[in-house]
């Protein structure tokens, strides 16, 4: 039905819907881990938070899960690069990770105190952490990864885990942690009320400035700071994948070129700076739900305005430039590519379906009483 470029294009999109959906939904979940020993000051008020996103939190994880999925099946090189260049990273992700579903299983089985601020530690890093984390690998992408290919096209990584937290990279990271902070402090406005309510504010003010600081910081660092990648001779875009039959160059400015040849891409650095500073009003507005849309804006402005700048690089290369993988040369044969996207045409829709309809039902503020009437079945 679609010819080998659209196909590369359409999943260079539908991945990037996958990660925006992914920091919309799981990332409000990682932004009320990451504030929930801050907002919640006693036992009940914890276990308010815990139950704003008890019921969902894993429903949220099929973004991520089916994110990572599309990147194996579509970008297969990228996926086998990645997870050499960034193992311990990954690593970290998933042990972090591993504190959510018996934290929130385990937390509140037990009454003993000490037992439960373990946990809520335990849940904080596995808010905080991947949070962090994934900004800290969009920031090395856009510095280039220390990687080059075999002529079997083998993938060798020659960095270190510590070289990746670079002062950039780390920045993003920051960047990251505000912005799914912030969204999670919307999403608490909107399911909670009285001092819970206005901690979350106070945190949505906070995490909303710093997101606005943090993005200009690295918008004046890549533009000005950091070397981009392009690619100076030709590049038949219908060819089958091969990441060494390509030339490309490092240049001072270059992932602002896409900017100006194409100026419509503006629109997503508007996109992230209008959706922070109208979630900062909302907040102060005491307007949750206009917040956490804004918030929502705000991550797709984010995340496409380093797509944008990027394209078509997906991992750059700064020990080999030619090797960099793009949209072009690192993807699935056409039949995976096309028989992939039947399967999302069909399956996305059902999870939107479904995950509208469990927050339709499910909707509603959770108070102290509601905690304490419902003490063993509540998180």
């Amino acid at each position: 039905m679609f010819d080998y470029v659209t196909l590369k294009l359409i999943w260079w999109a539908l991945v990037g819907i996958l990660l925006l959906g992914f920091a919309i939904m799981d990332g409000h979940d990682m932004g009320v881990g990451t504030l929930l020993p801050f907002v919640g000051k006693t036992d009940d008020e914890r276990r308010v938070v815990l139950n704003t996103i008890g019921p969902h939190w894993e429903g949220n994880q099929v973004w991520f899960i089916t994110g990572g999925g599309a990147i194996f099946a579509a970008w297969p090189l990228v996926y086998a690069t990645a997870f050499s260049g960034f193992y311990w990273a990954m690593l970290a992700v998933l042990w972090a990770l591993f504190f959510r579903p018996v934290g929130f299983d385990y937390r509140s089985k037990v009454a003993d105190p000490r037992w439960r601020q373990l946990w809520d530690i335990g849940l904080f890093i596995g808010g905080a952490v991947p949070a962090l984390i994934f900004g800290v690998a969009f920031g090395n992408l856009l510095q280039g990864v220390p990687f080059h290919f075999e002529p079997d096209l083998r993938p060798v990584y020659t960095g270190s885990f510590f070289a990746l937290l670079n002062p950039f990279a780390l920045l993003c990271g920051v960047v990251s942690l505000a912005m799914l902070t912030a969204h999670g402090a919307h999403y608490l406005m909107i399911r909670t009320e009285e001092q819970i309510f206005e901690r979350s504010r106070r945190a949505a003010l906070m995490f909303g400035a710093l997101l606005i600081a943090g993005f200009s910081l690295a918008g004046l660092w890549v533009t000005y700071g950091i070397d981009g990648y392009a690619i100076s001779g030709s590049i038949d875009p219908a060819a089958m994948p091969d990441p060494l039959a390509k030339s490309v160059e490092i240049a001072p400015g270059a992932w602002m070129a896409n900017y100006s040849r194409m100026p419509w891409t503006l629109a997503l650095p508007t996109l992230g700076f209008a959706g922070a500073l109208l979630g900062l009003l909302f907040a102060w507005l005491r307007k949750p739900l206009l917040a956490f849309i804004a918030s929502s804006i705000a991550e797709l402005g984010v995340i496409g305005t380093a797509g944008a700048a990027m394209f078509p690089f997906i991992m750059p290369s700064s020990s080999d430039p030619r090797s960099s993988l793009t949209v072009w040369d690192s993807v699935s044969s056409p039949l995976t590519l096309e028989v992939m996207f039947w399967a999302a045409l069909i399956f996305t829709p059902i999870i939107i379906a479904y995950t509208s309809w469990a927050y339709s039902v499910l909707r509603g503020k959770v108070t102290v009483a509601y905690v304490r009437e419902h003490d063993h079945s509540a998180y």
